[in-house]
């Protein structure tokens, strides 16, 4: 799997969101530099069950396109 990387701006508003939830739920403020790390980590760890969950969604949709082109197919012939 790729590593998972964020554009500066995304990485910011991603930041920025992080912040307001630990602010908001958590009572606790949080500086940009643990932010960010934070961050680091949870793409680090747990990006990959993320991916390969999209990976599977993507697989099945595709699966099913390819079986109703199948069929049209089957069906003109």
């Amino acid at each position: 799997m790729p590593k998972i990387e964020f554009t500066r701006d995304e990485k910011e508003r991603i930041v920025d969101q992080v912040q307001r939830y630990f602010e908001k739920e958590l009572d606790q403020d949080l500086g940009q530099f643990d932010a960010e790390f934070l961050l680091d980590f949870f793409s680090e760890k747990m990006g990959p069950f993320y991916y390969n969950k999209g990976l599977v969604d993507a697989r099945s949709v595709l699966q099913n396109k390819l079986e109703d082109i199948d069929e049209a197919i089957y069906e003109i012939e």
